[in-house]
This record gives structure tokens, C-alpha cells and sequence, in this order.
């Protein structure tokens, strides 16, 4: 099924990024798209270049008549983001993407699909082995790990690049320019735990909470989706109190830059009270669905019997447990005093995992303004530290500043506007692009963010739009034509 996306159009855009769904990149392992990107630079025959963290620049010359144009480095970044429904069997490392189509959209079966950031990998290629349109010199830059530490932006050295303006294609709304981001920082911490013996005369039960969207937690954070995490925790802490089940294992979320869709537990629950524990269950259901009935109706809550576990997680840590993540702040903290419509900062509790006498829970804050970042992330960490736990901060990024009077910004409205009738509108992003980042090696650079339009990325459910990826083509072709001289 998935070779029906290259008949699509425009065909350039479209057979580039079926070739990357064939090659499985998930961030931390990306060995393979490296390979391939090298081997699609130098078949070219155009310069290669892996740097000292694994960014692949690939460089064009201007086609006839451009030569004097300002250089244009075109931006993706190569890695994926894992995410499969609990009934998938993929493997991201070694499996290729099924995509398909379904009407105006590109979708994949049962895990994400990767147009974050594939589509803007795919028109960087179609940019670099066109004969046929025209441009000035071109630098491909295709970062690596953008997803779980920008650690490809984070280690680009300056001067490796020659180029005077940044067209990162990595958002998400055709139709809209993004000249700044939030920055971000990830605040985890560690409980350990003491294995205790299983009691007797309990049964063993498996909670799980599937069907919720999860989504970006940057871009989907404002849409009151529920955390399976918090949805989870409070079903426990209730449980807990009115029978006195034990924890013996949780497992939830699985990536700090995604809105945790699913949860599972496995407790034990006093032989006496497992009928009330299930219609117990059943309740919370019932009352969880009605809060998220508008944001997440697809909502699900189970109990179905299941093995003795080998053991319990000792008391104390539970308690502890239960009560950082009950405390522990989540989702929108303040929107943008400017812009309304935007969110200023955030927090998503994304993972919860416990195993080998540990339970590691990750979270990831946002922020245009830093103080407010910072602020945030030292009250979980408060949270996490007072609850027992063994807290940590680490891969702190910056914002991108926007900057109103980018020539390239007024550039590219103007030639969209030409093209499609109507002015783009100009955002500030909820999200970590790698811009922020890169232009503190190149401060000369003069950047912009833009993209087709991607639906539920970080998600199984994530889609691009088709006819809007013609327009995004359009729009970056119409952009280097008009790309001004140095």
C-alpha cells in the first residue's frame, strides 16, 4: 500500500519521502537514514558532508544567472518519533513505515507516520537533484536527534555553512510563517524502590487507559487532551483508599515531547473487594469520559484479570509516587500576554515506568520566556525531590526571539500573497524548532519556519495533508526564484 504515495503530486516531494518511510530513523538510531542521505548527496555528485555528531550538509551551486543571490540553507531534521498503538506490532528500528492514503491524507497503520519531519527532509532532495527549477547556491542541512535533545543543532559548528538565510520546514499550518519558538527543558527524576512479597488472598488485575489522541506537547498542549498519566494516578490514589490494593508495576507514556495516550498498572486487590474494585472501576470510566467527552472521547478505561505478579512495590515509595504525580503540575501554566491565542508556557508529565527497582518519570517544560521555564521546572523538581525521588534537570534550549523586520519574512509574504491572493500569518510556535539553536552558531542568519499542513504529530494518528504539500512546494520554489542578491 505504501507505493500509492508516489503517484501523488508533486511527484518530487512525494517519491523522496516514500524512500524515508522505507528507512527506519527513529531518534537515537539513525545510523541507516545517515548512510542513505550521504549515498543520495554523492550520487548527485554534489559536496557531502557528515560533521562530528552525524548533521549531513549536502551543497548545490546556484543554477545559471543566480550565482549572486543570497545562499539559502534549506532545514530538516532526519529522525522520527516512535510512537505505535499498544495492538501494533512494529518494530522502529528495523521496520519500515505503512503509509497509505485516505482521501486528502497521508496516513500510516498503527504508528507514526514521520512527515515530521520527513516532508521537509523530502523537499530539501527534491530541491538538490532538480534539473529544472531555479535557485541560488544551496545548503542542505539535515540535522539528527531533533526529537529527543536537538542534539544535531546543539553540536553544528560555525563555519560550516555559508549560506545567509535559514528555511527551516518543519511547522505544521500551510499558510502561516513562524518566526519564533518556545525554549525547553527537561526535568526527570528517579524513585527507587524495595521489592516487597505479595500478600495472599488478593487477585491480581491490569488497569489500562488506551484511546486517548496524546499529540504533540508542544503544538497540542492547549486542546485539553487527557494524560493518561494524571488519569492513571488518580484512579490509583482513589483505588488505594477505599480497598487497599497494592502497585506492583505501572508503565506510562513513552516520550517526553508526546502527550501520554496509554497507561497500564498491574495491582492486586483484597479477594474481599474485587467485585466493588471493578465496579469501582467501571464508575471512574464513566466519570473520566464525561470530563474528556469533548477533547478525548475516545477515552477507555479496563480491569481484566491477570497473573501474580513476583512482587509489590514497597509502600512508601507508592505513596511517595502517588503523591508527586497527584502534585506535579500539567499542561498549559500561562498564555502569551501579547498574544492571547498563543501558549506562553507548559508542562507535560510524559513517562512513567517502573522496572528493576526503579520508577523514571520524564517531563518536559516549554517557554517563550525563559525565567517562566526555569520557574516551572524547579517546582516539579520540588515536587519530585519532597516526594523522595531523585530529581535532575537536563537539555535545556533556547527560545528564538522573532524578529518582525526579517527581510526573508517580508520577502516570502509578499511572493505568497503573488501567488495565493491572501497574506500568511505570521506565529510565534509552541514548540522547540531547532532555529533557536542554530542561529547562536550563525547569528548572521536570518531565519523563518514554514511547512504543509500535519495533523496529531508524535502520535499513531499523525497525517499531511496533500494538496497542501503542492502549495508548500509551490510556495519554496516561488521563495528561492525571488531570493534577493547578496
Amino acid at each position: 500500500m505504501s507505493e500509492e504515495i508516489r503517484n501523488l503530486e508533486p511527484k518530487a516531494i512525494w517519491n523522496n519521502f516514500y524512500k524515508l518511510t522505507r528507512i527506519p530513523r527513529p531518534s537515537k538510531h539513525e545510523e541507516a537514514i545517515q548512510a542513505f542521505m550521504m549515498k543520495f548527496g554523492e550520487d548527485l555528485g554534489l559536496e557531502t558532508l557528515k560533521d562530528q555528531v552525524g548533521n549531513i550538509i549536502i551543497k548545490k551551486p546556484a543554477t545559471s544567472g543566480m550565482e549572486g543571490r543570497k545562499g539559502v540553507i534549506l532545514q530538516a531534521h532526519l529522525d522520527m518519533v516512535p510512537q505505535k498503538n499498544s495492538g501494533t506490532v512494529h518494530n522502529f528500528e528495523t521496520d519500515p513505515i505503512k503509509a497509505y492514503v485516505e482521501g486528502e491524507w497521508v496516513k500510516a497503520r498503527g504508528t507514526t507516520l514521520g512527515s515530521d519531519n520527513g516532508i521537509g527532509a523530502a523537499a530539501a532532495m527534491a530541491v538538490l537533484e532538480a534539473s529544472d527549477i531555479v535557485h541560488g547556491p544551496i545548503e542542505a542541512l539535515f540535522t539528527c536527534d531533533e526529537e529527543t535533545g536537538m542534539t544535531g543543532a546543539n553540536g553544528l559548528k560555525p563555519g560550516l555553512l555559508e549560506g545567509d538565510i535559514l528555511l527551516n520546514m518543519d511547522s505544521e499550518d500551510e499558510g502561516e510563517l513562524y518566526i519564533g519558538c518556545a525554549g525547553g527543558i527537561d526535568t526527570t527524576a528517579v524513585f527507587e524502590y524495595r521489592e516487597e512479597e505479595v500478600m495472599p488472598n488478593v487477585t491480581p488485575y491490569k488497569l489500562s487507559i488506551t484511546g486517548l489522541k496524546g499529540g504533540h506537547s508542544g503544538l497540542d498542549i492547549h486542546l485539553g487532551r487527557g494524560n493518561a498519566n494524571k488519569i492513571m494516578n488518580a484512579l490509583l490514589m482513589k483505588a488505594t483508599e477505599k480497598f487497599g490494593i497494592r502497585l506492583a508495576s505501572i508503565d506510562g507514556g513513552s516520550l517526553r515531547n508526546a502527550i501520554p495516550r496509554e497507561s497500564f498498572a498491574v495491582v492486586v486487590v483484597p479477594d474481599s473487594k474485587k467485585d466493588e474494585f471493578k465496579a469501582f472501576v467501571a464508575g471512574y470510566e464513566k466519570e473520566a469520559k464525561e470530563a474528556f467527552k469533548t477533547a478525548d472521547p475516545g477515552l477507555l478505561i479496563s480491569v481484566e484479570r491477570t497473573v501474580m505478579p513476583g512482587s509489590l512495590i514497597d509502600k512508601k515509595t507508592t505513596e511517595g509516587l502517588y503523591q508527586a504525580v497527584e502534585k506535579c503540575p500539567n499542561g498549559v501554566i500561562a498564555m502569551d500576554k501579547n498574544m492571547p491565542d498563543v501558549v506562553e508556557t507548559s508542562t507535560n508529565l510524559a513517562v512513567i515506568k517502573s522496572k528493576n527497582g526503579r520508577i523514571d518519570l520524564a517531563s518536559l517544560q516549554r517557554s517563550a520566556v525563559d525565567a517562566e521555564k526555569t520557574k516551572v521546572a524547579q517546582e516539579i523538581y520540588k515536587v519530585f525531590s519532597e516526594a523522595g525521588a531523585k530529581a535532575n534537570h537536563s537539555g535545556d534550549y533556547p527560545g528564538w526571539k522573532p524578529d518582525v523586520n526579517s527581510p526573508i519574512l517580508k520577502e516570502m509574504k509578499s511572493v505568497y500573497q503573488a501567488r495565493y491572493g491572501k497574506v500568511p500569518e505570521v506565529k510565534v510556535i509552541h514548540a522547540g524548532l531547532e532555529c533557536g539553536i542554530l542561529g547562536a552558531a550563525y547569528p548572521n542568519w536570518d531565519m523563518i519556519s514554514f511547512g504543509p499542513t500535519i495533523r496529531n504529530p508524535h502520535s499513531p494518528d499523525e497525517m499531511v495533508n496533500i494538496p497542501t504539500v503542492g502549495m508548500f512546494w509551490e510556495f519554496l520554489l516561488e521563495t528561492l526564484k525571488n531570493i534577493p542578491a547578496k
